[in-house]
């Protein structure tokens, strides 16, 4: 009889133990599980936060390009002289600028001849 106790202690045995380290293991992935779900989470807020970001953006710019439209279609005067030169913008004038700076334009470029030579 003392050998089949003995069988059955050594079974015992070796079932505890495969219960630690299968509650370790456990242990282990539960925590790997939950470092998974905090990074999960940071990305979509970051995810979330870019889109308002750059719907935010999309806003400001649509609102900027608008004004700049109701700028363009208004009428431009010379400017006067020592006034600020605009910003480039597709279809501006020659005439938004200062004389001075609309003489500046029409001189002629290295090389050419000198005008009325």
């Amino acid at each position: 009889m003392a050998s089949m106790l003995g069988l059955l202690e050594a079974r015992e045995t070796a079932a505890r133990e495969r219960v630690e380290d299968l509650r370790e293991e456990a242990a282990r992935t539960a925590a790997a599980l939950e470092a998974a779900e905090i990074e999960l989470d940071r990305r979509v807020i970051a995810r979330e936060e870019l889109v308002d970001a750059l719907a935010a953006s999309a806003e400001e710019t649509t609102a900027a390009t608008e004004a700049e439209g109701e700028e363009a279609s208004a009428p431009v005067s010379a400017s006067l002289p020592g006034a600020t030169v605009p910003p480039w913008r597709e279809g501006l004038s020659v005439s938004v600028l200062s004389l001075d700076n609309q003489r500046i334009l029409m001189l002629p470029e290295h090389g050419d001849p000198p005008i009325g030579a």
